[in-house]
């Protein structure tokens, strides 16, 4: 009887394991998705929110880093007016890996700005503070129409 009961105790817990670490992969995806959106729409409250104080964003091969201001301060200048030409921003075959309280979620991201799309390779550390996910570092790189599959 006692081995019945521990068993069935492990076993709900390895469940309760299991759907929490679903629901992590599940919240991380979208709050990717959201990222894309938000950088699309230029939503300064969302980036606000998403990024950490300490976010970093290392662009194609190096050449352009930025941190939450400089987000945050683009978002806020297109919504004032400054012409933005992106007209779309589409992720696929994302993958989310998560190691206790951080998060990955890496893929590709189509951006149009015409004349034709651009495709970028991206990986985005999230880490888990007082139980909300910040976005803290993002890399992204240019994969070359060669490339592409």
């Amino acid at each position: 009887m006692k081995k019945t009961i521990v068993t069935s105790f492990i076993l709900c817990l390895l469940t309760w394991a299991a759907v929490a670490q679903t629901q992590d992969h599940q919240k991380l995806l979208d709050l990717d998705l959201g990222w894309e959106k938000a950088l699309l729409e230029s939503d300064v409250g969302f980036l606000d929110n998403l990024l950490a104080d300490d976010f970093i964003w290392v662009h194609n091969h190096a050449s352009l880093i930025d941190g939450k201001e400089a987000v945050v301060s683009r978002a806020k200048r297109i919504r004032e007016g400054q012409v933005d030409n992106t007209k779309g921003r589409v992720s696929r075959d994302q993958t989310v890996l998560i190691l206790g309280n951080t998060g990955v979620v890496s893929g590709f991201t189509m951006v149009d700005r015409g004349p034709s799309p651009v495709t970028y390779h991206f990986m985005r550390t999230y880490a888990k503070v007082d139980g909300k996910y910040l976005l803290l570092a993002n890399h992204t790189m240019e994969v070359p129409n060669e490339e592409l599959k």
